[in-house]
């Protein structure tokens, strides 16, 4: 069976359904939290990037498929995120609000903003909806004028734009000034608007990222992205993050394609077959990838997130290489995937990681603010949009 196909019935079996079942009619949005033990906990706090990451997939996944159900999940996000993760006063989106749609943190993080973006730019796609493009674009405009300096793009802010401490993207012990997965996702929020609308604003800051992400997070040496920074670039940490430099290695490939540059292309793709290489050299084992490299040590936990990317990066990395171990290592991953990551229980999709022994991690749930239907889900639809040669 070719992969594209084995994606839908992903998509249309698991994943889809579970996602609708978690609608909130009562209050708007989706239930923000179900345990491992598959109880939803109808009170817990809704982040705003899930919110925007649930918009953008019901989007794209009625676009892709033409079902009603899925559009008519994509509108209950968009009115929740009009409703409630919106600040009309001070113009953004929060952190996250409560089960019943109030303020909880109200923390202006450019990540979060992003996603927004990426989110609203889909739903215009799908509905035509001009107001969601000017949300997009009055979004695009506030990140611009206060998430970057002269150097780049910053990260955390208060309600009213103050710069604040970054605890939600900082990890491994630092505090970040500046973040290669923010950078990652202002560059794909803002394609996905470019993609939607082209204009000469958004392709200027797409180039901006772009020389940023070459010139200052990409490590020639050792064919890694730089993960956190100071204010000044300095790299803070010995660290290898392998999900995002094996999702950077095929959505900035996508990206960069929307500008027509080939000089740029050819470029920004060389650096990108360099990402993928060294992921499959150093990060697949047993049919899977590795969470991270630390100063050395290998983080040995299979993320659901990460398997995802990578079946994309390789799919991308075989389709521009012709090498076949990327397609080899595609297949393998996906049946790994499908053998080990998702829950067979009724009533669940994937389970959020795996040990280094392969079982499930009983200690993390199976949907809160961070885990969505974004990756695996967008998995599954650019699977079925590009088609690739792979046998599953």
């Amino acid at each position: 069976m070719r992969i594209a196909r084995a994606a839908r019935a992903m998509l249309e079996d698991t994943i889809l359904p579970f996602w609708l079942r978690l609608r909130d009619d009562e209050y708007g949005g989706f239930y923000g939290y179900m345990g491992y033990d598959l109880a939803v906990d109808r009170t817990a706090e809704k982040g705003c990037i899930l919110n925007s990451r649930i918009l953008w997939f019901f989007s794209e996944a009625a676009l892709a498929t033409d079902r009603a159900d899925a559009a008519a999940a994509a509108d209950h996000a968009y009115w929740f995120l009009c409703e409630h993760c919106l600040d009309r006063e001070n113009g953004g989106v929060f952190w996250s609000v409560t089960y019943d749609g109030k303020p909880l943190d109200t923390t202006k993080h450019t990540y979060n903003q992003a996603f927004a973006i990426y989110a609203l730019a889909a739903y215009h796609r799908l509905r035509g909806s001009v107001e969601a493009l000017a949300l997009a674009g009055e979004l695009f405009k506030t990140v611009e004028q206060h998430c970057t300096d002269a150097g780049g793009y910053l990260e955390a802010f208060t309600v009213d734009w103050q710069p604040a401490s970054n605890e939600k993207l900082s990890e491994n012990g630092v505090m970040a000034a500046r973040t290669m997965n923010t950078l990652l996702h202002v560059f794909e929020g803002y394609a996905g608007l470019y993609q939607t609308a082209p204009c000469d604003a958004v392709e200027k800051a797409l180039r901006r990222i772009l020389g940023i992400y070459a010139g200052k997070v990409f490590d020639v040496e050792n064919r890694r992205q730089r993960v956190f920074f100071d204010a000044d670039y300095h790299s803070l940490i010995d660290l290898t993050s392998y999900g995002h430099d094996i999702e950077s290695s095929w959505l900035i490939d996508w990206g960069t394609r929307l500008l027509g540059d080939a000089a740029l292309t050819q470029k920004i793709e060389s650096i990108n077959s360099q990402l993928a290489a060294a992921v499959y050299e150093r990060a697949f084992r047993q049919s899977s990838i590795l969470n991270e490299c630390e100063r050395g040590v290998n983080d040995e936990h299979r993320i659901w997130w990460v398997q995802a990317e990578a079946v994309l990066g390789f799919v991308n990395e075989y389709a521009k290489s012709g090498d076949a171990r990327y397609q080899k290592a595609a297949a393998d991953l996906w049946h790994f995937i499908c053998e080990k990551l998702v829950d067979k229980r009724p009533g669940s999709e994937w389970f959020w990681r795996l040990g280094p022994d392969l079982t499930p991690d009983a200690q993390k749930p199976i949907v809160e603010p961070w885990k969505c239907p974004y990756h695996n889900g967008r998995l599954c639809l650019e699977l079925m949009r590009r088609d690739p040669d792979v046998e599953v």
